[in-house]
């Protein structure tokens, strides 16, 4: 089933890559979306497996490391207004000035992430958490 604020995430089954394919719908998803990657959890480490945007030299977090890694080892969803003002920020662009983390949960249990940079200050809200939560609901089979 698909979520009505994502019509463009239908069909990623048939999709030979749905998880660039996602990363790609999500970023055109707003202009404030500079750089959208997907991390799946595996044992105690986030690996990228797509993108979108700018690249991210982040190929591999550790849990409880960066804003990634502080979202998967607390469970919840993290949005930085501010990067400079965090001390756990990871950067990947020096442009990059807000971040929101949305874990992406299959059965109950978290197995990856959808990480969003913003080179504009205070460029999320509940809403784009929102519609990222029912993005990560779609994406969920897929890592």
């Amino acid at each position: 089933m698909t979520d009505p604020g994502w019509p463009a995430l239908e069909g990623l089954e048939r999709e030979p890559d749905p998880l660039r394919r996602a990363a790609e719908v999500i970023r055109a998803g707003s202009p404030r979306y500079t750089g959208v990657y997907l991390y799946a959890l595996r044992d105690r480490e986030l690996v990228l497996r797509a993108h979108a945007g700018r690249p991210t030299p982040h190929l591999r977090i550790p849990v409880g490391r960066g804003v990634c890694g502080r979202a998967a080892a607390t469970g919840a969803h993290q949005v930085v207004a501010d990067v400079a003002s965090d001390p756990d920020y990871l950067a990947c662009s020096a442009e990059t000035r807000s971040e929101c983390v949305v874990l992406v949960r299959r059965d109950g249990e978290v197995v990856g992430q959808i990480d969003i940079d913003s080179d504009l200050p205070h460029a999320f809200d509940q809403d784009d958490v929102r519609r990222l939560e029912a993005a990560a609901r779609l994406i969920a089979p897929y890592l």
